[in-house]
């Protein structure tokens, strides 16, 4: 299912959140976005009433179809920062950028990305160890 990629960005933060911190409250979300404390509360609302989120008091989870979502966007986040690195792009404009193409690049050129960072980083590995 595609959503927008708002929404995927905020259960992205979420995952990142809970990762780092165990709990996520709406106020985690919008300090780490650089967004006001309303327009997370709404995105939420929305977020939930889609299923993918619960929230318990003020403790903010991901589903299990909202944690499918952002684990594959954080995956492609991560990939393609790494290899805009690898090519030589600073890593703040590489995790910027990342942002923007993890939402638009096809299920297809992603996964032969992958495929290509895979083989590169074994070969960078193996070729540490001889």
């Amino acid at each position: 299912m595609k959503i927008q990629a708002s929404s995927e960005n905020y259960l992205e933060a979420i995952l990142v959140l809970g990762k780092k911190n165990g709990n996520v409250r709406a106020i985690d979300i919008a300090n780490y976005m650089g967004f006001s404390k309303p327009t997370v509360s709404i995105a939420m609302k929305r977020l939930r009433e889609n299923g993918y989120i619960t929230d318990v008091g003020r403790n903010i989870a991901l589903t299990q179809m909202g944690a499918q979502i952002a684990n594959s966007i954080h995956e492609r986040h991560t990939l393609i920062a790494n290899l805009l690195i690898m090519v030589g792009v600073d890593e703040d404009t590489a995790f910027k950028d990342a942002c923007e193409i993890e939402h638009c690049i096809s299920d297809k050129s992603f996964d032969c990305l992958k495929m290509f960072y895979t083989r590169q980083t074994i070969s960078d590995h193996s070729t540490l160890l001889a």
